[in-house]
């Protein structure tokens, strides 16, 4: 009976995810403005969320990888991606250096105290979700692999109806 009623739980908690909107949390961007996550959106359209931090190798060749195809995508699609950088407060200064050196072009936002992250349910980084137009999960990814970054594409692309 325990069992079964954990699972249960569990069920609830990760259907509700699948459609949840996002938290309603503070964060800052890198240049120090304040930015509400339940405000973040593409006008309608998808756009992509993904948890990082400096010193995550699959977090940083995720996201070298999007920035390849970023214009691409965004002119077919208007895709949008915002990078949440978990770095804790005594690392945040090597957030900004990294994401100048590698030009990426997404809006960058600080989450020291893994706030978001926690909200969202991530566990491990990197980790990508795709929302819809009407703010709700509907993709959530985690890991790296070469060539993954196409999954959160075709997503953006179903929910557009461009496939």
């Amino acid at each position: 009976m325990k069992k079964f009623f954990l699972l249960a739980l569990l069920a609830t908690v990760l259907a509700g995810t699948a459609s949840a909107q996002l938290p309603n949390l503070k964060l800052k961007d890198i240049n120090g403005k304040e930015v509400r996550t339940d405000t973040l959106n593409n006008g309608g359209k998808p756009f992509i969320i993904t948890f990082f931090a400096t010193w995550c190798k699959p977090c940083n060749r995720e996201l070298k990888a999007i920035q390849e195809v970023y214009e691409e995508w965004q002119e077919e699609t208007g895709v949008r991606v915002v990078a949440i950088s978990i770095d804790q407060a005594q690392n945040i200064h090597k957030v900004k250096p990294l994401v100048d050196g590698y030009g990426w072009e997404y809006e960058i936002l600080l989450d020291p105290n893994s706030e978001f992250k926690r909200a969202m349910g991530v566990n491990m980084i990197p980790h990508a979700f795709v929302i819809d137009g009407n703010g709700k999960v509907a993709l959530s990814h985690s890991g790296y692999k070469e060539g993954g970054e196409e999954e959160l594409y075709e997503k953006v692309k179903e929910l557009l109806n461009l496939e």
